[in-house]
């Protein structure tokens, strides 16, 4: 899959940049970039595609990126409605890894920092309270200036070490394709299927998109992404009903029938083998999560 090589606007005045956005179009595409990505949602849900994983991001996660590694954020429609009074609230600091020289992370107390970048090439979900500190240091370096942007970069670096409770994202065995004729396809491919997954999608339309036979699409599509084009819509499907789950507005059947599944038994078959758990255990987790890091202390 080619995503898109983006560049980091060069800032003479800093050795990495740091921003807030409040849009959520900014790089809403497949793309990848040199630098390594630290991302903050303050406000905001959707979709995100790192490597060859696929899962919902939600406000208040935060996401270590590591260089050359393929992502897309893609926020829920509702963003991008005018009706709607729903607004986007990103911090997004990006880093070349060697930016503090080569010698800086080969030292010895150094150690948790190098390994950290190392296993964002896989991307790191990290999670528990940790990341609502994440997010304040996040805070204070849009706001800091001098060596204190760095030291505050580091602080976070060294707290995602430490965070016992971290994911990797990426399958181990991911590698991405760079060819210029497959620029696009990607992207138009995960639009495509994101407008249209509660429905039955039939092979012929998705490789219609993509251009190509149907017979090719599925032998390209295995061989890029690491599973069928039945796995990765349905791995889109279950990411909307755990969005569903969590807004907790309507039950469990209708969740199946909202999130594209005809058959309740296969819904419960396919959540179970994407998250580990039931849906009800799912949704009893996340509460469960969510009250402990309200009453944790600060």
């Amino acid at each position: 899959m080619k995503p898109q090589l983006l560049k980091a606007s060069p800032n003479p005045i800093h050795s990495f940049n740091a921003r807030q956005d409040n849009v959520p179009y900014i790089n809403n595409r497949w793309h990848y970039h040199s630098e390594v990505e630290l991302i903050h949602f303050k406000k905001g849900n959707g979709t995100q595609f790192i490597g060859d994983s696929i899962k919902r991001f939600r406000s208040g996660d935060v996401i270590l990126i590591g260089a050359h590694l393929p992502h897309y954020w893609r926020f829920d429609d509702v963003y991008f409605d005018e009706k709607e009074n729903t607004s986007a609230d990103v911090r997004v600091i990006h880093f070349n890894e060697n930016f503090w020289g080569d010698v800086f992370l080969n030292l010895p107390e150094n150690k948790l920092i190098k390994t950290t970048l190392e296993k964002a090439r896989r991307g790191i979900q990290i999670g528990g309270q940790i990341k609502n500190n994440i997010g304040e240091l996040l805070e204070q370096l849009l706001q800091a200036e001098g060596s204190r942007k760095i030291m505050l970069l580091m602080e976070a670096l060294t707290s995602i070490g430490n965070c016992t409770k971290t994911r990797l994202l990426s399958s181990i065995g991911f590698k991405h394709n760079f060819e210029d004729s497959e620029n696009d396809r990607i992207h138009a491919i995960y639009e495509f299927s994101l407008a249209n997954f509660k429905r039955k999608i039939q092979t012929q339309e998705v490789a219609d998109i993509a251009h190509v036979s149907v017979n090719y699409f599925c032998r390209y599509f295995k061989s890029r992404t690491r599973k069928t084009y039945s796995q990765f819509i349905n791995e889109i499907r279950i990411g909307h009903a755990c969005k569903l789950l969590i807004e907790n507005k309507i039950n469990v059947k209708q969740i199946c029938y909202e999130s594209g599944f005809y058959n309740f038994a296969s819904f419960h078959k396919y959540f179970k083998s994407i998250t580990g758990k039931s849906p009800l255990s799912y949704q009893r987790e996340f509460f469960n999560d969510r009250k402990e890091t309200i009453i944790s202390p600060a």
